[in-house]
């Protein structure tokens, strides 16, 4: 049997008539930059998380840096990320000439440990970036207090977690604002790059849309410095058809993750991903982990890995490299066992295939491939 990590075709082939449809249409208006087909879909994807505000961007990435850069971080500032995440998040601070300082992740959710952000908080920092990592949501409530009491920004990464909330409460309207991400391959994806920020700022989101598009309010008259960060037409028209299922696709996500849960849940050796009392995850991303001596973890998972690819299972690696040691971030000084949790994760997690056209069969074909190596090593 064969279980691809992802299935771009299979959700393509439910939705194709919509899709070929919409792209039709933006090709025969000749309009190919923002433009109807963005609007519409920034006012649904606004009303579906509750939010005031949103402001198509041509990426996820761009998301990240337009957030700190119409919040004013610049060059000598500081903004605490957590150092377990894609390393996009930190290009948001260093794009805008800040620093980026890493905290810990929580050895329960992944996500950052808000018991240790203060640590790390001085008169430089100006913001902190919770990440809702593989689509659980932070612990947000913590994190609103200490942005309050220093009166630093709080600002989401969203770019994993579509739909996903806090308390009741969805994800993208918690801090001062959050970036999205819809590359392919997410919960809710285009196809091509594409991203976006929300916000419940007026003021802010006028920013947004200005700098997006070199800085103007009108074509030629630039009152900012800006970038091109337009999203395309078609992205725009490719988001608003697969908008409408996106509430169904995050369930059938839940589904799977519990059918994991059922399948796996006595296995000792692995340790399954935990939903957090406070979270509804999305499950953009399923993480086990290897549960072996630290100086086996990475060995066993890296067999594991090998045993289900050669049996046709498709996984992944997020993140086998935390921020802190990546070459590019050297000159901060940080070192190995700086942050062990996220060390941990970076040595024994692996991403199961989690999509919501995944059988059944599939979901019981990756389980008993995972028990047949344990019992093989065994």
């Amino acid at each position: 049997m064969q279980v691809p990590f992802l299935d771009l075709k299979a959700q393509y082939k439910q939705i194709k008539s919509e899709i070929n449809k919409a792209i039709t249409e933006v090709l025969e208006s000749t309009s190919f930059i923002l433009g109807k087909p963005v609007q519409e879909f920034e006012s649904e994807f606004a009303k579906m998380h509750d939010v005031k505000h949103c402001v198509g961007l041509s990426s996820g990435t761009d998301g990240n840096h337009i957030a700190l850069w119409a919040l004013g971080i610049k060059s000598g500032d500081e903004v605490i990320i957590p150092a377990n995440t894609f390393i996009a998040t930190a290009w948001g601070a260093t794009l805008c000439g800040a620093k980026p300082v890493f905290v810990d992740c929580h050895p329960e959710s992944y996500n950052i440990d808000t018991e240790k952000v203060e640590n790390v908080i001085n008169k430089k920092t100006k913001a902190i970036v919770a990440v809702h990592l593989y689509g659980q949501p932070a612990d947000i409530d913590p994190l609103i207090e200490i942005a309050r009491e220093y009166n630093i920004y709080l600002v989401e990464d969203a770019a994993q977690a579509h739909l996903a909330e806090y308390k009741g409460r969805k994800v993208g309207g918690l801090g001062i604002c959050a970036s999205f991400s819809f590359y392919p391959g997410k919960n809710l994806g285009a196809y091509g790059e594409a991203g976006a920020v929300t916000t419940n700022d007026d003021e802010l989101a006028q920013k947004f849309r200005m700098i997006r598009d070199h800085g103007s309010v009108k074509k030629y008259t630039h009152v900012l410095l800006g970038h091109n960060y337009r999203m395309e037409s078609i992205q725009g028209a490719v988001l608003k058809v697969k908008l409408k299922y996106l509430e169904k696709w995050t369930e059938e996500r839940r589904r799977v993750a519990s059918r994991y849960r059922e399948l796996l849940s006595d296995l000792e050796e692995i340790k399954l991903p935990v939903e957090m009392p406070y979270a509804k995850h999305v499950y953009h991303l399923f993480v086990i982990q290897v549960n072996s001596k630290p100086d086996k973890r990475q060995e066993v998972r890296d067999k594991l890995q090998r045993f289900l690819n050669e049996n046709g299972i498709g996984t992944g690696l997020h993140y086998p490299v935390p921020l802190h040691l990546q070459p590019c971030f050297k000159e901060l000084g940080y070192k190995r066992g700086d942050f062990p949790v996220s060390e941990q994760l970076a040595e024994s997690g692996l991403s199961l295939p989690i999509y919501p056209e995944l059988t059944d069969e599939q979901i019981e074909y990756v389980a008993e491939k995972i028990r047949e190596f344990f019992r093989r090593k065994c």
